[in-house]
């Protein structure tokens, strides 16, 4: 018997507990989207950050901020239910988080980039997303502690941010605790 979409609300809702319950790790995630210019990729983020439990997301410069028409229609809502700060200054935002506690970690193809896979995350973790066309500054990079990178098997050099940051937020959320601890060492990006 082919199995059927579930509909109701109640149902979905159940489903996604009995899993999150034995497969999501307990963790404080947020993201820092720095100078993002679609309001349309802010308002994916949101739904991104909901899904994974995300404790807030953090909008620098330029970034779309809510209420924005482009956020409502993609965030379908979620924008009422992520808390988000904003900050002028990216530097700003990233001493801030660092002095909440928060480790960063940029999602850039970098120097020392280590493979999304293998970076151990700690329990309180700030993804640093950069903007769309121009990635995480090299200023701000510098101030992170660590980075990933994602590896592409076609032309493109990267995936959309708001796909790009899902991945490795299930990623940083599904691994189970004792798996936090550095794993093999993989190959690092390098400069041609």
């Amino acid at each position: 018997m082919p199995a059927k979409t579930l509909r109701s609300k109640t149902a979905i809702r159940r489903l996604h507990q009995q899993y999150a319950s034995v497969t999501g790790r307990a963790m404080t995630i947020a993201f820092l989207l720095q100078d993002w210019d679609d309001p349309y990729n802010v308002g994916g983020m949101f739904r991104v950050a909901d899904a994974v439990g995300a404790k807030e997301l953090i909008l620098t410069g330029h970034t779309p901020v809510p209420p924005h028409p482009q956020i409502h229609v993609t965030s379908m809502g979620h924008h009422r239910r992520i808390p988000f700060r904003y900050f002028e200054r990216h530097e700003e935002a990233v001493a801030r988080l660092k002095l909440e506690g928060y480790h960063l970690v940029a999602v850039e193809i970098a120097q020392d980039a280590v493979h999304y896979k293998h970076y151990p995350y700690p329990q309180k973790l700030c993804l640093v997303i950069g903007n769309e066309v121009n990635g995480v500054y090299n200023k701000v990079l510098g101030m992170c502690d660590g980075a990933v990178f994602i590896p592409m098997a076609g032309k493109g050099k990267s995936l959309n941010v708001v796909v790009a940051a899902a991945l490795v937020a299930y990623e940083a959320w599904q691994r189970p605790e004792e798996a936090s601890e550095p794993a093999e060492t993989s190959p690092s990006p390098s400069e041609p």
